[in-house]
């Protein structure tokens, strides 16, 4: 589970602006911290299978706003690849 020190600290990070919080940079910044961890727990629990649901629910999430970003702004999305550890 994301606590709110770590989700102010992925905030921080992957924000535009001072009182942003819901530009897709910010939003896939959240969502890459939900899967790694999510994908941790998995490790553990092989057999959750609703997690998992889950899990692949967020991962197309993600991908659409990185999609989004990628048509709308390029620079900003090889620059959250860049920040996130993401591959193409």
């Amino acid at each position: 589970m994301l606590t709110a020190r770590k989700k102010q600290n992925v905030i921080k990070n992957t924000k535009r602006h001072d009182t942003d919080t819901g530009s897709p940079e910010v939003q896939v910044g959240l969502l890459t911290k939900k899967i790694d961890e999510l994908a941790q727990h998995l490790k553990k629990q092989p057999k959750d299978k609703h997690s998992r649901r889950g899990l692949l629910g967020m991962v197309a999430q993600r991908r659409a706003h990185l999609r989004y970003l990628e048509k709308n702004n390029k620079r900003a999305y090889n620059a959250l690849l860049k920040k996130l550890n993401l591959k193409k």
